[in-house]
């Protein structure tokens, strides 16, 4: 197992990659603190996780990261529950309505700023004290590869993600000197609960469902819409010591649909 013994804090547990986060990184042998705004949710994977992984412990944190005092408690629950963080996974995101530029709200590019960003940031910041006081840590940043493949209405999205991987190549660089290594992941198209829907909603339009995903995979070289299990995968690796000497990666997951 990758990750055995270890202690990973995961934010936005929510539908789709954020709940497989949850899942894989359990699969492979760790203790997962769970957060995000709505207990019912995170009670559900709590629970789906006791019944596949019995052995894993998990801890429920009721938590919105654009709430510094919030954040700052889950990293103190993770604590008194574990005595340590080993890795932290910011999954955590919300992007604004999707328009063109010119006809944009810039309060909602706000408002998802302080969730995909700063509430990311202030969560990594108030974790970094303890990984460093371990002499060891990982953080993984799930990222976008809309801001390497831009389309348009998503400019919001792509703006606050393409901040959170400058932010993660400047932590790379600043954290490696206590071993707190810092990576992020490419995500595209993903098959899980958002791309279903999105289908779904395609096929009530008159479209067939062959169709629509032959639409989405042409540009895919593998041929396929990657699964919510294999992205998060990915991620577990970056978080693994078998990913020790990795810093500052940036790593494609996305079929091949981008490889800058």
């Amino acid at each position: 197992m990758m990750l055995d013994g270890k202690v990973a804090i995961i934010s936005g547990i929510g539908p789709g990659l954020g709940q497989e986060l949850a899942h894989v990184f359990a699969r492979e042998g760790a203790d997962v603190v769970l957060a995000a705004r709505t207990r019912s949710k995170l009670e559900e994977v709590a629970a789906e996780i006791a019944g596949r992984y019995p052995e894993r412990r998990t801890l429920v944190v009721p938590t919105d990261i654009s709430d510094s005092v919030q954040t700052q408690a889950l990293v103190d629950a993770t604590m008194a529950e574990f005595g340590r963080i080993d890795c932290l996974v910011n999954s955590a995101y919300l992007p604004p309505p999707f328009t063109m530029f010119e006809n944009a709200d810039l309060a909602t590019w706000k408002a998802s700023f302080d969730i995909t960003v700063f509430g990311t940031l202030q969560l990594t910041q108030q974790c970094v004290p303890h990984m460093r006081a371990a002499g060891k840590g990982s953080i993984v940043f799930v990222n976008s590869m809309i801001q390497k493949k831009p389309i348009a209405t998503q400019s919001g999205y792509a703006t606050s993600k393409g901040a959170l991987t400058i932010a993660a190549r400047m932590l790379a660089k600043e954290l490696g000197a206590y071993n707190i290594r810092v990576n992020s992941t490419f995500m595209g198209w993903m098959w899980g609960p958002p791309v279903e829907m999105y289908v779904g909603w395609q096929v009530s339009q008159g479209r067939s469902k062959e169709d629509v995903i032959a639409e989405i995979t042409k540009d895919i070289p593998l041929g396929i819409i990657p699964d919510d299990a294999d992205c998060a995968n990915a991620v577990a690796f970056l978080a693994s010591d078998l990913a020790s000497v990795i810093t500052g990666a940036e790593l494609n997951v996305n079929g091949g649909e981008i490889m800058l």
